[in-house]
C-alpha cells in the first residue's frame, strides 16, 4: 500500500469527495465512525454507501458493502475502482474483511481502491489484491456467467 498526497487523478478525486460528503449522512450513534463509500462501475456510474450501525454491533451494515448492494441492485455486476473516506478516524482505515470479501467477488484484482480518513490528504491508494493479497475464493468467480453481466436499467425494472 502506498500513501498518495498528490490527488493527480480526477476520477479519484470525484469518488473521494462523493465518499467524503455521502459519509455525512452515515448512521453512527454508538461507534460516532462515520463511512461513506463511492463505487464506480465498469460502465462509469457511481453508487454511494453508509456505514449503518445497530446497538447490536454484528448487525452493523458497512458503507463498502452499501455501496456494492445498491450497484446490484440496479443490475451492475463488475466495479472498476473504489474510495472509502472515515470521517472520524484519525488515519486512513482500510475496508474490513467481510467488505474485501466482497469486494473481490465483483472486481479484478488490480482494481483500485483508495481509503482516507478526516484529513483529505491523508490517502491511501492500493488494489483489491493489496488489502486482500490471499483471496483464496477468487478463481470461484469465474465459474460462473451471471457475476460479469451487467444488465441495463430496463432490463432490471419489473424483476
Amino acid at each position: 500500500m502506498k500513501t498518495d498526497k498528490t490527488h493527480p487523478d480526477t476520477g479519484r478525486d470525484e469518488l473521494l469527495q462523493q465518499a467524503r460528503a455521502v459519509a455525512t449522512k452515515a448512521y453512527a450513534p454508538y461507534s460516532h465512525f462515520r463511512v461513506g463509500a463511492a463505487l464506480r462501475t465498469v460502465t462509469g456510474e457511481v453508487y454511494t454507501g453508509v456505514n449503518m450501525e445497530n446497538r447490536s454491533y454484528g448487525l452493523t451494515n458497512c458503507a463498502e458493502r452499501g455501496a456494492v448492494q445498491a450497484a446490484v441492485a440496479e443490475g451492475h455486476r463488475r466495479f472498476s475502482e473504489i474510495a472509502v473516506v472515515c470521517l472520524d478516524a484519525e488515519q486512513p482505515t482500510p475496508p474490513c474483511g467481510a467488505c474485501r470479501q466482497v469486494l473481490s467477488e465483483f472486481m479484478d484484482a488490480n482494481a483500485p481502491v483508495y481509503f482516507a480518513a478526516g484529513d483529505p490528504e491523508d490517502l491511501v491508494s492500493t488494489t483489491i489484491s493489496g488489502i486482500y493479497p490471499f483471496d483464496s475464493l477468487h478463481h470461484l468467480r469465474d465459474t460462473t456467467e451471471t457475476e460479469d453481466t451487467e444488465f441495463s436499467a430496463t432490463e432490471t425494472k419489473g424483476r
